[in-house]
């Protein structure tokens, strides 16, 4: 009887409640929340670029408020030092990272891919191959290996151990094996029945999966979001800035040949013309053009720049100041060189490696094959250009003044004063100032050192200098 009762009441409380359910407007009816999905792309070599897209979308992925940030990668690798800050960013991150390998996650690509909370690979992708090498493929000696290895070891270790209970005892697996981590780096490491020594290990999906470093095989990203479980959610996709796209334009290394060539031109045509003009200051401009991706790639450093600055310095002081061609001149076009060169180079780590001399000696043989093959359209340009049949023709002088038509370079006035006498108003070492017949002329010693105030004679006059000797016991007292 008692059992009858409370069923009745049981049945009365739940009618109560779909009544009241059912009373309730719509609008007061809890709804599900969306997962709000923040997706970046890394489809290009691991480097500066990279590095700072990554920073620049996690940060705003926090400000959105994102609950996964999703990265869509494919591959080959790239500069260690910047795949492991973007691993760093990734492992600090609090919002959970999961990173869809389209095809590729080879070399550096692994170590971002280990870095990321889970991982999905498309049918045919990879991941593994994280050897460090240098640009023609060859392995770098062991110091780099050895680092590479404990940063894949302890990126796995990360992702912490699962717990498995067998009889009774307590036993532990982690996530993901360091050992394997530490197999796409060295041949050396051998693991029963996953790599033998010799091989570097690289996983196909299956693989990956078998192993614990796949969660699951997808072939887009409404199917990785599936896998997780997603069912519900907004897609907010990273969008570089237009300083972003002008700096990825911009370091194009054809477009930096053009840039040093217009740089180099353009100080060759001013010096063809008196003044500061438009050369000058295309010149300028194509410096600054030049320069400015690279500094915000952080490839071009301070110093770099100020080599540069100061070797256009020195080489305008040669051509303006110090006659001839010396010191000056030279160093001049070394430091342009090096500054325009170096600045080609990524400088982070920098040493005297091969892989680091060979990428500097092609940078140096861009600069100076896009200086020399500026120097000759120069060359080539002004004699079209201001030809006297051109129409910047009218620019330039175009008519030639002949000797045997009375046309001279220099006054010949002097060449009268042969024979006369005069005076020295400054010492002769062996060139000074001369006093002749109430006028001051630029004169040469015949006889080396003359001293102040003594008497001369003029003995000859050539390409417009005076050229005296002392007068014989004359010497005024």
């Amino acid at each position: 009887m008692n059992n009858i009762r409370y069923f009745l009441i049981l049945l009365f409380a739940l009618a109560i409640s779909f009544r009241l359910v059912a009373n309730q407007p719509a609008d007061s009816i809890p709804e599900s929340k969306q997962t709000q999905v923040y997706k970046f792309d890394i489809k290009r070599e691991i480097g500066p670029a990279a590095w700072r897209q990554t920073k620049d979308a996690l940060q705003e992925a926090n400000e959105w408020n994102a609950d996964i940030v999703l990265i869509h990668m494919n591959t080959y690798g790239g500069m260690v030092i910047h795949a492991d800050s973007i691993r760093t960013a990734i492992l600090n991150s609090k919002i959970p990272v999961y990173v869809f390998i389209d095809n590729n996650a080879a070399s550096a690509g692994a170590l971002i891919s280990i870095a990321c909370d889970s991982i999905y690979m498309r049918t045919g992708a990879n991941i593994g191959a994280a050897t460090v090498v240098n640009q023609t493929g060859e392995a770098m000696p062991d110091k780099y290996q050895s680092y590479m290895r404990s940063t894949m070891r302890a990126t796995a270790e990360s992702h912490g151990k699962d717990t498995l209970i067998q009889k009774g005892d307590t036993t532990y697996k982690w996530r993901r094996d360091p050992l394997i981590a530490e197999a796409m780096v060295d041949p050396r490491t051998y693991i029963e029945h996953v790599i033998d020594t010799g091989k570097v290990l690289t996983f196909t999906p299956d693989e990956a999966i078998k192993n614990g470093y796949c969660e699951g095989i997808a072939n887009s990203v409404e199917e990785v979001l599936a896998k997780a479980g997603i069912k519900e959610y907004t897609i907010k996709k990273y969008e570089p800035t237009a300083i972003e796209q002008m700096v990825d334009f911009m370091i194009n290394p054809v477009l930096q040949g053009i840039l040093i060539m217009i740089i180099i031109g353009g100080i060759y045509f001013e010096l063809q013309t008196p003044g500061i003009g438009f050369p000058i200051l295309a010149s300028a401009i194509a410096a600054v053009l030049y320069f400015s991706p690279l500094y915000l790639e952080g490839m071009a450093e301070n110093w770099e720049i100020l080599l540069f600055g100061i070797g256009v310095i020195l080489l305008a002081v040669e051509i303006f100041v110090v006659p001839g061609f010396g010191i000056p001149g030279i160093s001049g076009i070394i430091l342009i060189i090096t500054g325009l060169a170096l600045s080609l180079v990524d400088n982070v780590a920098f040493d005297f490696e091969p892989r680091h001399i060979r990428a500097l000696l092609g940078a140096i043989m861009l600069v100076v094959f896009s200086m020399f093959t500026s120097i000759l359209a120069s060359i080539y340009a002004s004699k079209k250009l201001f030809a006297t049949n051109s129409f910047l023709g009218h620019l330039a002088l175009g008519a030639i003044e002949k000797s045997e038509d009375g046309y001279v370079g220099v006054d010949m006035k002097a060449k009268s004063l042969i024979g006369k006498t005069g005076t020295v108003l400054s010492v002769l070492r062996p060139s000074g100032k001369v006093f002749i017949e109430n006028q001051i002329y630029d004169a040469k010693s015949e006889d080396g050192f003359i001293d102040k105030d003594t008497l001369v004679e003029v003995i000859r006059f050539e390409t417009g200098q005076v050229y005296v000797v002392k007068k014989e016991e004359d010497e005024l007292n």
